[in-house]
């Protein structure tokens, strides 16, 4: 079960980093976008780390609060529950 979490894992945050550099050289050719629902929804998910690394890597969507704020945003939120169910774990286990 551990394994499968992290190639999911691996692969969403991949997926999320590939089409923020993807939306990026659309962006410059002018040609259909991804929509921002989609990209938020990537990190929501599971792939805000990719997500995160995209915006910085290709200096994509860094000027929209919506993503300067919210990936961060999700990205914390997923930590704050991951710990917490490492937490819960350990009491259930004891």
């Amino acid at each position: 079960m551990d394994r499968v979490i992290v190639i999911y894992a691996a692969a969403i945050n991949i997926a999320a980093f590939a089409a923020y550099g993807i939306d990026k050289q659309k962006a410059k050719r002018n040609n259909w976008r991804t929509p921002e629902r989609v990209l938020i929804m990537l990190a929501v998910i599971g792939g805000s780390i990719g997500s995160l690394a995209g915006m910085i890597v290709f200096r994509h969507k860094t000027k929209k609060p919506k993503f300067y704020v919210g990936i961060p945003v999700i990205l914390l939120i997923q930590i704050i529950l991951i710990v917490l169910l490492y937490i819960i774990t350990l009491s259930v286990l004891k």
